[in-house]
C-alpha cells in the first residue's frame, strides 16, 4: 500500500543537529570530549526534549558542574548555532510533497522553549500539517508511545505513514509499528525512497 503521509524528523534531518562540532570550535576537541565525559550532556538535552523548561535544566546543570559552568552554558546561550544550518534538498522535498497536497508531520525530539526559539530562525518549521513535538507530548523518540500517540491523533494506519530519521533506534521503533521507514544518510537517498514510493517525480525530488 503506498503511504500517504511522510513523517520527517527534524535533527539531522531537516537541520543538521551537531552539538561536538559546535564545542570543537569553540572550546576545542580536547576540552570538549573532557566535558562531554564528565557530563552527560545528551541525558540533559533529553530531559529538555521531554518538557523539562530548557533554561532552568541547563542553567542548572552548569551550577552543579562548576568546572564546565560557563562551557554548559554555551548549550542554551548559543543554542541555535548548535542547530544549524539547514539542509536545503530536505526542506524542497517537504515543500514539494505540501505542493502535491502530500500531508507532512514532524515527529521530532525537541523542547518546547527551543522549538519556539527554532521555529523563529527556521519558520518552515511551523509549515508542517501537524506537529508531533516531544517537549508538548511529554515523551521522547524511541518510546513507543509517541509512535502510537502519532496515529492515533492523526487517525491514519501503518501502512499510510512513511517515516525518516537518522537514528535507527527510532527506525526501528516506528517499524515495529508497521510504519514504512527510511533511515536517513542523505537527502539523496531520502530523495531516492520517495520517487520510488510514487510520492514524488525524480523531477520534483531534485
Amino acid at each position: 500500500m503506498k503511504p500517504t503521509a511522510v513523517v520527517f524528523d527534524i535533527g539531522n534531518v531537516l537541520i543538521e543537529w551537531q552539538p561536538e562540532r559546535f564545542f570543537d570550535s569553540v572550546i576545542g576537541e580536547g576540552r570538549r570530549k573532557a566535558m562531554f565525559a564528565a557530563v552527560d550532556l545528551h541525558a540533559m538535552n533529553d530531559r529538555v526534549d521531554s518538557g523539562a523548561n530548557f533554561t532552568d535544566t541547563i542553567y542548572d546543570t552548569a551550577d552543579a558542574n562548576p568546572e564546565w559552568r560557563d562551557e554548559i552554558r554555551l548549550w542554551h546561550d548559543r543554542w541555535i548555532e548548535m542547530a544549524a544550518p539547514v539542509i536545503p534538498h530536505s526542506l524542497r522535498l517537504m515543500k514539494a510533497l505540501q505542493a502535491r497536497g502530500t500531508p507532512v508531520f514532524s515527529l521530532t525530539n525537541f523542547g518546547i522553549q527551543s522549538y519556539d526559539l527554532a521555529a523563529k530562525h527556521y519558520p518552515f518549521l511551523r509549515e508542517f500539517d501537524r506537529d508531533f513535538i516531544s517537549g508538548h507530548m511529554s515523551m521522547i523518540k524511541p518510546d513507543p508511545a509517541i509512535f502510537a500517540a502519532l496515529q492515533s491523533q492523526s487517525g491514519l494506519s501503518p501502512a499510510d505513514l512513511i517515516f525518516t530519521d537518522d537514528r535507527q533506534d527510532n527506525i526501528a521503533a516506528a517499524a515495529a509499528h508497521g510504519w514504512h521507514t527510511h533511515l536517513f544518510t542523505g537527502p539523496a537517498g531520502w530523495a531516492d525512497r520517495l520517487v520510488s514510493e510514487g510520492l514524488l517525480t525524480k523531477e520534483e525530488a531534485a
